[in-house]
């Protein structure tokens, strides 16, 4: 079950370069799929890397979020693991299906369809400032990360104005090693404070936004989705949103601009941003931690029995690339079809909002085709450099000019 040597390596792995995936995976998916591993706070797990494994894991309801039990490893530095801690979306079973039920009633299709032309509206002024400044500019500062926050903020019906704000509370919550507890539990009591306020005056005044949405359902339901489960909901979809796209345009981008001829096939066809939006999702190579769950029985995995009480880590990125699941997975090819990748996760806790990533990662990619055909990457791609210390990955900038 574990790795060669005695002591579990450390986790996780480093890149080689920021768009390039570490060596661990492909060793690992070969020779061995459930790899013991060391996390940030010293405690030990178990890593999965196939496809196959990696979807076993995520659809089992015996593998849960229960990340605070006492004998779960710890995933953070810290000692409330943050994102993956107590303060986490920890709801399992009925409670979580339920919740899934409401969450999904307000977080429709159709509401992330109509936002479509607002996100394009967005991304065009970003675009446009952008330019303005001139070039060298920083893709990541100048659109990346503004666009997803603008569109959760326009979700929830929360003012833009606030937005830097989120992002400080965003990334103590995604932090394994950037903060200090400290300064994470002040973030949070901050956060929390804002959220209360802000349901508060969403009662008192309901918008066409998803709060509203969400305590008009609650109130007719007798309370079956707590305020508790509200203000977490908020939280979690606040983190979410605008973390790991933002994070992903700047990568999507930097991928599609280190090889010109993918930036070239864009350009001649059109038709290709939606597959190769998928591939992005399949070929990112630095997507962070990866989903953590905890086995609350016996299990067998890759024929391996794991006692209740494991910790175990999936990696969905070294899934996406198994050679048994996708032809030419080390390629990035992007007219794939079909494209089963697990970015999203898989099962019932598979990703709410990736129907709002998705509009916002290709919508974000056709105005940048429109606008900017001469976009070139301003520095070599083995010099990009990655965002340390998060849950999450991404690029401390993407530097491009036109």
């Amino acid at each position: 079950m574990s790795t060669t040597g005695t002591q579990a390596p450390d986790y996780p792995f480093r890149n080689p370069s920021a768009l390039a995936p570490p060596q661990e995976w492909a060793d690992l998916r070969q020779k061995c799929p459930v790899a013991s591993i060391r996390l940030a706070s010293g405690d030990e797990a178990l890593l999965l890397t196939r496809y196959d494994d990696v979807k076993q894991v995520l659809s089992d309801p015996r593998f849960t979020r229960q990340l605070d039990a006492a004998d779960a490893a710890r995933v953070t530095a810290n000692e409330s693991g943050g994102v993956f801690g107590g303060s986490g979306m920890g709801v399992s079973g009925d409670e979580h299906r339920a919740w899934r039920q409401l969450v999904g009633r307000a977080f429709t299709a159709k509401r992330v369809i109509a936002m479509q032309p607002r996100i394009e509206a967005m991304a065009g002024r970003l675009v446009e400032q952008m330019v303005g400044r001139g070039a060298p500019a920083d893709l990541v500062g100048g659109v990346g990360f503004p666009l997803p926050v603008w569109a959760i903020c326009d979700l929830l019906g929360v003012p833009d104005s606030d937005r830097d704000r989120f992002a400080h509370w965003s990334d103590t919550m995604l932090s394994m090693t950037r903060f200090t507890q400290e300064e994470i539990d002040a973030a949070q009591e901050e956060f929390t404070a804002y959220l209360v306020a802000h349901v508060e005056t969403k009662r008192a005044e309901p918008g066409d936004d998803l709060i509203s949405e969400l305590i008009s359902i609650v109130e007719g339901l007798d309370g079956r989705l707590t305020e508790q489960l509200l203000l977490r909901t908020a939280k979690g979809l606040l983190v979410a949103g605008h973390e790991t796209t933002a994070n992903m345009i700047g990568k999507m981008v930097a991928m599609l601009l280190a090889d010109r001829g993918r930036w070239q096939a864009l350009l001649a066809d059109r038709t290709l941003i939606r597959s190769a939006v998928e591939e992005a999702l399949r070929f990112d190579a630095n997507p962070g931690f990866g989903m953590p769950r905890y086995l609350s029985e016996q299990v067998e995995v890759a024929g391996e029995t794991l006692p209740a009480g494991t910790t175990v880590v999936c990696s969905m990125a070294s899934a996406n690339r198994d050679e048994r699941q996708f032809e030419q997975a080390g390629e990035m090819r992007l007219d794939r079809s079909p494209n089963p990748h697990v970015a999203f996760g898989a099962g019932p806790h598979s990703c709410l909002g990736q129907a709002l990533a998705r509009t916002e990662l290709q919508t974000v990619l056709k105005v940048l085709l429109e606008r900017l055909p001469t976009l070139e990457l301003a520095v070599p791609a083995e010099e990009l450099k990655r965002r340390e210390g998060l849950v999450v990955g991404g690029l401390e900038e993407v530097p491009v000019r036109w």
